[in-house]
């Protein structure tokens, strides 16, 4: 005969049985896992960031440009112009040379001289003195010209250039210096130009400047 008096273990209200490794919170081993893989992507992301940021400096400030050289105002003080006779011109202008800096450092250069040609035959200069363009601006420095036509081997072209009332010149230089960037990075670079001059004989003004 069975006894009615027999016991059964209670189930679990949600009919399933729990385990020891379900009840149990998880292991220092576990922790410190999840915490190496937090750390790689951290230094991950890190070193992201750092070498967009080194593009973006070497892109940007550390990346050294070459300085570009121009004429800039011309002021004539007197011009004279002979086309009866042996064609000939002597002038005298006060110019404007920009040395124009866009780099994040200063940009030292040595003296140099802006030859004026006609023709291809060189008909005089101007010293440009040794200075100094700061970081990101334009240095400006003016220098007096004096030309004349006494150097020419021949006047033929001259005098049919005047007789229409245009003289044109072309103007050249190349300035020699160093790029300095955060007193440790430096170097060599030289700006140079070329410029075409058209002044108009008849009313004594320039005419145009085109340089590059």
């Amino acid at each position: 005969m069975f006894e009615k008096n027999q016991e059964y273990p209670l189930a679990p209200a949600n009919g399933h049985h729990r385990s020891d490794e379900e009840a149990a919170p998880p292991s220092s081993k576990e922790l410190k896992g999840k915490k190496r893989i937090k750390c790689a992507v951290y230094v991950a992301v890190l070193a992201v960031v750092q070498a967009g940021i080194i593009l973006l400096l070497a892109l940007t400030v550390l990346k050294i440009r070459t300085p570009k050289l121009r004429l800039g105002t011309l002021t004539i003080e007197s011009m004279q112009t002979e086309t009866s006779g042996l064609p000939s011109f002597n002038m005298r202008f006060n110019a404007q040379v920009k040395v124009k800096n866009t780099n994040f450092g200063h940009y030292k250069f040595d003296a140099g001289n802006v030859t004026f040609l006609y023709q291809g035959v060189t008909i005089g200069q101007a010293m440009v003195p040794k200075a100094r363009a700061k970081a990101r601006s334009t240095k400006k420095v003016d220098v007096g010209v004096e030309l004349n036509s006494a150097s020419l081997p021949s006047t033929e072209n001259l005098g049919s250039e005047l007789g229409s009332n245009v003289l044109t010149l072309n103007s050249q230089a190349k300035l020699s210096g160093e790029v300095e960037l955060l007193k440790v990075i430096k170097k060599n670079k030289s700006a140079q130009m070329n410029c075409t001059i058209t002044f108009n004989v008849s009313t004594k003004m320039l005419q145009n400047l085109s340089c590059k």
